[in-house]
């Protein structure tokens, strides 16, 4: 896969997990993984559709950080509804929009998604 212009990256707590979110919720693919010394995920690459979704474990260094991000997806409904079943938090549920059927949820790690279905 080739690397799109601009990829969000999240610093996280845990990387495995973040990753499994990933993979359950959006049926992302993983890319890389780059280990640091303690077994943690220094660095990591995700495949959604045509994006790549970069991560790394927080240290002294490098705190949390969360972001938003809008998505894409085949069905809001189902993506929201996997979403809330991985811990997510609703910060807006499904509905229609004039420009999709959009939904909004905090990840377990802090992060928002935006989800549309176009």
């Amino acid at each position: 896969m080739a690397h799109p212009t601009v990829s969000p990256y999240f610093i996280l707590k845990d990387g495995a997990a973040f990753l499994s979110f990933l993979t359950t919720v959006f049926g992302a693919t993983t890319i890389a993984l780059h280990h640091n010394d303690k077994g943690g995920i220094m660095h990591g690459e995700a495949g959604i559709g045509d994006s790549v979704i970069m991560f790394g474990e927080s240290s002294g260094a490098f705190p949390d950080e969360t972001g938003s991000v809008f998505i894409y997806v085949k069905d809001t409904d189902e993506t929201y509804r996997k979403a809330m079943a991985e811990g997510s938090e609703s910060r807006q549920e499904p509905s229609d929009k004039d420009y999709g059927r959009a939904a909004g949820i905090r990840d377990p790690f802090g992060n928002t998604w935006w989800i549309t279905q176009v």
